[in-house]
């Protein structure tokens, strides 16, 4: 079911009067209508693989028990193989098998030898690489005695395929998540009003920000060799933009539901467009998985802590398998090295946390410094997305070359004026409120209520007027 479709805007209401209304004061039949309506929605797409996250998530519930009772090291590392044999191997099969013997059979081939080889005539479940990473993290946390495991099987099922985040993240970590299946939740007004506000922003970057930029980005894209440097700087811009509404406006939509239903997600993006360098850039993008790869990969690996050789081995490390988390592609890999390439010089020369708070604090405007390091890294990062957003490696370099002609300084073929102003207008809002949780959260601002009810009226007319399109979220794929 879509976030952005009519059946969710029937769908929400409803469960929301049976969650407050119905069954509102007994915590296992919330937690069992949570875990219903979470069967429902992610069936809505293909009934069939809801047996893939209940299998995954009896495994784990089961391995979590086995590793409370179990003191023996030996076989607590065996029960958090299997979980993890299980998870990753569910995900190896549908997301990158065949991107290993497509891969195999091509160096083959390259070397002069024909093998045959058969790939898998199989669709890629919604979510599972999400819901995988965060049955992991319950699994990994108990095994490392951070976290006890749940005896609470309804509770625990909610919590792997709770609705809100279960198709496209936030990824939650068990240790925040799972314990509010747990309490007694009270209606909040205050919290339930901020989340309404933060599903309008959502929507407002996914059905008029994305969706409007996919249409020219796809165009663009799709036809670059008919087009000028410039217009394909600007199909590359117009890209960024998508994904940012598409994958933030998804997040955005997740977390203010969950505050209809008295949960708390993590924030998953914090403005990142505004950052000052890559490393900034990525605390600020995708910090569910950003923070899940530290934590759970780069740590262990040794993280920081050993010489100048491990620092960089375990940074092309992270950004290799993050790039590889994101879909069965060379162009992802690719992605995930050139970040790491960006990434680099910034941690050896130890000023990869230089800009740990928000830009232009003591002021409305950046200084000069300021700008120029948001338009560089805005621009490095742009340049990255050709390779996320490519057919191909072939495709991507393609682009890139047709790019830096002397038609880069002609005007371009495609400018839709309209999608530059959305864009503006998403720009400037953020900027109000980057110090802020979503774009739309003015408590504590200065602007009026009039103002403020006006910029949330035009923004459901705009989310109407763009409304029906129905498109999915790219992150879907992942």
């Amino acid at each position: 079911m879509l976030f952005n479709s009519i059946d969710f805007a029937f769908f929400l209401p409803l469960i929301f009067v049976l969650y407050w209304f119905v069954v509102s004061r007994n915590l296992k039949l919330q937690n069992t209508l949570i875990l219903a309506a979470s069967y429902l929605f992610y069936g809505w797409w293909d009934w069939r693989f809801i047996s893939l996250i209940a299998f995954s998530t009896l495994v784990d519930f089961a391995i979590g028990l086995s590793l409370k009772k179990s003191e023996s090291n030996q076989k607590r590392k065996i029960l958090l193989w299997l979980s993890l044999l299980v998870n990753l191997g569910f995900l190896g099969i549908f997301k990158y098998y065949n991107f290993f013997v497509e891969s195999f059979v091509s160096a083959f081939s390259f070397f002069g030898q024909d093998i045959q080889a058969n790939t898998l005539n199989i669709i890629l479940p919604v979510g599972i690489s999400f819901y995988t990473f965060q049955t992991l993290s319950y699994t990994i946390d108990v095994y490392k005695r951070k976290l006890e495991p749940s005896s609470d099987l309804v509770a625990f099922a909610a919590f792997v395929s709770f609705f809100p985040q279960l198709v496209a993240g936030p990824i939650e970590r068990a240790k925040n998540l799972l314990p509010q299946f747990y309490k007694k939740r009270v209606f909040n007004y205050s919290a339930a009003s901020d989340g309404m506000k933060q599903i309008l922003w959502g929507l407002f970057k996914k059905v008029v920000i994305a969706d409007n930029c996919a249409e020219y980005a796809d165009l663009i894209f799709n036809n670059s060799e008919v087009y000028s440097g410039s217009t394909l700087v600007l199909g590359a811009v117009f890209f960024a933009f998508q994904i940012y509404g598409d994958f933030s406006g998804y997040s955005d939509i997740a977390i203010g539901t969950a505050r209809l239903f008295g949960f708390d997600l993590k924030q998953n993006f914090a403005f990142p467009y505004f950052s000052r360098d890559i490393a900034e850039f990525w605390r600020r993008w995708h910090i569910s998985l950003s923070t899940w790869f530290r934590d759970y990969l780069y740590i262990p690996l040794g993280g920081s802590r050993g010489g100048t050789t491990m620092k960089i081995r375990n940074t092309f490390i992270i950004f290799v398998v993050s790039g590889f988390w994101h879909g069965a592609n060379w162009t992802f890999i690719v992605w995930g090295l050139l970040n790491a390439i960006y990434f680099l010089p910034l941690l050896l020369f130890n000023r990869n946390r230089q800009n740990m708070d928000i830009v232009a604090q003591e002021s409305f405007l950046p200084n000069l410094k300021e700008l120029v390091m948001m338009f560089t890294t805005f621009c490095l990062t742009v340049f990255a997305w050709i390779f996320f957003r490519a057919e191909d490696l072939k495709h991507a370099f393609q682009y890139i070359g047709d790019i830096f002609d002397t038609s880069i300084f002609s005007i371009p073929e495609v400018l839709p004026k309209v999608v530059v102003l959305f864009i503006i207008i998403l720009i400037c809002t953020e900027w109000v409120n980057k110090d802020k949780q979503h774009g739309l959260q003015f408590e504590g601002s200065r602007i009026s209520i009039f103002l403020k009810w006006f910029i949330y009226i035009l923004y459901a007319l705009l989310i109407a007027f763009f409304f029906g399109k129905g498109s999915t979220f790219i992150y879907f794929q992942f």
